[in-house]
């Protein structure tokens, strides 16, 4: 539907989890990945893949990136801001590996250390509290032009132990529809430079579109001044 960037949790054994849940082997994700990129040319996908949250490391999980996707992977290095898409090619994938103890990757390697994707998440369910801190932080940032890392805006609330409701879908449900007016409110107040990557849960085509259209703004103002 769009998205670009994908948040992968693993571990030990390398299927993919999210706290209590656990699903597939991430060969399965890998192999998608490689599948959409076969079937396009100049499309760019980030990957973050880390160990979740109270596991261990996968065995030797970075040669089994390097191994899967080498033949796509933009090495970790800082004149990447400074290109356009036409100049990576035909590399395409940008994977960030999160490891709780393993080594991070070094500079220059395959693959991207935690530093060059960043957020400011807070654990909370209220839509208000996830808005206001999601504009602090924002403002805080430098421009995209001027920044050497990505940096993540999370449209989501999280479910809480003192509260009643605790499936993630409806609570998840409280801040979706307030993705357009968190962009509208970013570009009011001068921030719209900053937003980059934006996420949320359960994704669909209205949030992509919203993305889509704060995207083709810029193009139309980068091509305005440029014939002027």
């Amino acid at each position: 539907m769009g998205t670009r960037v994908l948040d992968i949790r693993v571990q030990e054994d390398s299927r993919v989890c999210h706290g209590i849940l656990v699903s597939y082997h991430v060969d399965v994700v890998i192999n998608d990945v490689k599948k959409f990129l076969s079937e396009t040319q100049s499309e760019i996908i980030i990957l973050e893949i880390r160990t979740e949250f109270g596991h261990e490391d996968p065995p030797e999980f970075d040669k089994y990136l390097e191994d899967h996707l080498g033949e796509f992977l933009i090495h970790q290095d800082d004149s990447v801001f400074n290109k356009t898409v036409a100049e990576l090619l035909p590399k395409r994938v940008i994977c960030v590996w999160k490891p709780r103890k393993s080594p991070q990757p070094k500079h220059g390697s395959s693959l991207w250390s935690t530093g060059y994707l960043k957020d400011n998440w807070i654990d909370t369910d209220l839509p208000e509290t996830k808005f206001e801190s999601n504009l602090k932080y924002l403002s805080e940032q430098p421009p995209v032009t001027s920044r050497k890392y990505f940096y993540r805006v999370e449209n989501t609330v999280t479910p809480q132990a003192d509260n009643p409701v605790l499936c993630v879908k409806p609570v998840t449900n409280r801040i979706r529809p307030y993705a357009r007016l968190f962009i509208n409110e970013s570009v009011s107040r001068g921030y719209g430079d900053r937003l980059q990557i934006y996420s949320t849960d359960f994704i669909d085509e209205d949030f992509v579109d919203a993305c889509i259209g704060l995207t083709n703004a810029r193009i139309e103002v980068n091509v305005t001044l440029s014939t002027r």
